[in-house]
C-alpha cells in the first residue's frame, strides 16, 4: 500500500518535535544550537512549502476546504514569523530561549490540530487516490526543498 498524504505529513512532524525537543536542551551561543536551529528552520520551510503545494492548495478549490486551509496557511506564516524573531536575537541572548520555547509552543498547536482535526476533516473531502498522488508529489517537494534549503543556509 502507498503512502497517504497524512503518513508523509506525520513523518515530518515527528522530525519537527524531535528538532525543537533537542533545541530546548541547548545552551548559550553553540555549535549545537545553531546547527539544531538551521536544521529544524530547513525542515519547517521544506514541509510547509511542499504542504501548501501539494496539500492545502488542492484543498482550497473545494468549497468546504477554503476555511481550514487558510487558517493552516496562516499558522504556517506565524510560525515563519517566530523563526524569524529567533534569527534577529542572538544566541546568548537571554530571551532566545525563551523565543525558542514560543517557536516549539506554536509548532505543536500546529501539528496538533492539523492530526487532531484538519487530517480528519480533510480526509472526508479527498479520494482515496488523491490521498497517495498527494504524498507523492508532497515528497518529491519536500526533499527537493530541503536541499535547496540546506544549501543556501
Amino acid at each position: 500500500m502507498s503512502l497517504t498524504i497524512y503518513e508523509a505529513l506525520r513523518q515530518s512532524h515527528e522530525i519537527q518535535r524531535d528538532l525543537y525537543a533537542k533545541l530546548l536542551k541547548t545552551q548559550g551561543d553553540s555549535t549545537e544550537r545553531d546547527e539544531l536551529f538551521t536544521s529544524l528552520k530547513i525542515e519547517l520551510a521544506a514541509h510547509a512549502a511542499a504542504e501548501e503545494r501539494h496539500f492545502l492548495i488542492p484543498l482550497l478549490v473545494q468549497d468546504s476546504g477554503i476555511n481550514i486551509s487558510r487558517h493552516a496557511i496562516a499558522e504556517h506564516h506565524e510560525l515563519d514569523e517566530l523563526v524569524e524573531k529567533l534569527e534577529e536575537t542572538d544566541y546568548s541572548n537571554t530571551g532566545w530561549l525563551a523565543h525558542a520555547k514560543a517557536l516549539a509552543d506554536e509548532i505543536e498547536h500546529h501539528l496538533g490540530e492539523e492530526e487532531h482535526g484538519f487530517f480528519q476533516f480533510s480526509g472526508k473531502l479527498l479520494t482515496d487516490k488523491q490521498k497517495t498522488d498527494f504524498a507523492q508529489a508532497y515528497l518529491t517537494e519536500y526533499d527537493r526543498l530541503k536541499v535547496k534549503f540546506a544549501e543556501e543556509a
